[in-house]
């Protein structure tokens, strides 16, 4: 697959991941994987790019209100380290397909949910964020270092289940997270020993970086204006589900 027909679907991505919060993680690993690149520089060059992509969101959506960095802080403390260390272990092809695929799974039916179903506005609840934040900031890390995302695809649905807020301040929390644990697993990925290294083949990758600023800028400025529209949603959900279904199939072969 030519780099310039990737670049063209990260910019994208980029777009619709944003504007709900998200880096797009866990689709850029699955269109690197299916075009056949090194799986060892995957997870670096697609934290690159959510760390790119959420950063403009992190920006619009503080400076709109919605990110309050002492809710974020409880979720952060243990996923940081965690995300490290995910991103420095040792995986096997195999394994990262697994959990790349259950990641995408996961992704889509939470956007298919989403679209389906339109959110009722309701007082928020009581909220201990030190409570949810430290064991489930401490899995989701660890998991999303591993996988090479971000790991805001799991943290936003456990947000949706407690009811702690309305999306937008929902999707400024996950922009936050991704945006830390991004940075985190990156420096895992590219401190790993030797011939493990992805450092070359990430710095070749610059076209692909530049596609997703563009696509962040446009998505997180959606983001904090108005919520996407519901059939963006579902064609999004459909796509990521069909790449989910791919990425395990191709798991079960290699099993």
């Amino acid at each position: 697959m030519p780099i310039s027909l990737i670049a063209a679907l990260f910019l994208l991505i980029a777009t619709a991941y944003a504007s709900v919060g998200f880096g797009g993680g866990s689709s850029y690993n699955a269109l690197l994987v299916l075009s056949g690149m090194d799986f060892h520089a995957i997870p670096a060059i697609a934290l690159s790019c959510n760390i790119l992509v959420v950063s403009g969101g992190v920006y619009h959506f503080s400076k709109a209100g919605h990110l309050d960095f002492r809710v974020l802080m409880p979720f952060v403390i243990l996923s940081v380290p965690m995300a490290w260390l995910g991103g420095h272990l040792q995986v096997s092809e195999h394994a990262f397909i697994g959990i790349l695929g259950l990641a995408l799974l996961a992704t889509s039916m939470q956007m298919a949910w989403n679209a389906l179903h339109t959110p009722v506005r309701q007082p928020e609840r009581e909220f201990k964020p030190w409570l949810i934040g430290l064991p489930a900031g401490g899995f989701i890390g660890l998991v999303a270092g591993v996988a090479g995302i971000g790991g805001g695809i799991f943290l936003a649905p456990l947000l949706y289940l407690v009811g702690w807020a309305h999306p937008r301040k929902i999707a400024a929390l996950s922009s936050g997270f991704i945006l830390v644990n991004s940075i985190a697993g990156l420096a895992g990925q590219l401190t790993k020993p030797g011939l493990l290294s992805p450092a070359g083949q990430w710095l070749a990758s610059w076209p692909l970086f530049l596609a997703v600023i563009a696509g962040g800028q446009i998505g997180s400025r959606l983001g904090t204006r108005v919520l996407p529209e519901t059939w963006v949603h579902r064609l999004t959900a459909l796509l990521v589900f069909y790449v989910a279904v791919r990425l395990l199939l191709k798991w079960v072969e290699l099993t």
